[in-house]
């Protein structure tokens, strides 16, 4: 299966309940998820993904964008080297594609938001960055499944 693919199935079977209950402790079973790199990815995403959701909250703030926008491309390329890593070590997984489907989404989701026409438009970017930024933890915490 192409890593496009891949990463449209897992984004569409993540459970955002579920993964609005993750946390930043690694399980035993996530075999990266307590490497140095992946914790930084999971600590920077959910550090970002509560300023986006402060911002769901009480309205969006056009001047903290730039340094935003500047730390969720450093996300960005973290997550490509994640997926650099996870290749590099010839792990076959959906990890790896995911990784790499998040860093390439990430400035459109960027652009989405800074680019909103209006306050609706700016609401559903938000809300869909949010939603990035939770898979991107999401996908490190959890449990690696079985090959079906």
């Amino acid at each position: 299966m192409s890593c496009g693919l891949m990463i449209a199935a897992a984004l569409m079977l993540t459970d955002p309940a579920l993964a609005a209950t993750s946390t930043s402790v690694p399980s035993a079973e996530t075999p990266v998820a307590g490497e140095p790199l992946f914790l930084d990815i999971v600590s920077r995403s959910q550090a970002l993904k509560g300023i986006v959701d402060g911002w769901i909250q009480t309205g969006f703030n056009a001047g903290a964008f730039a340094g935003f926008r500047a730390d969720a491309e450093a996300l960005a390329a973290l997550d490509m080297q994640g997926h650099v890593t996870l290749r590099e070590r010839n792990v076959d997984g959906d990890l790896k594609c995911i990784l790499r489907g998040i860093s390439e989404d990430m400035p459109g989701r960027l652009d989405a938001v800074q680019n909103a026409s209006d306050e609706r438009e700016r609401g559903v970017a938000l809300s869909e960055l949010s939603h990035l930024l939770d898979d991107n933890a999401a996908v490190i915490l959890a449990p690696p499944q079985p090959a079906s």
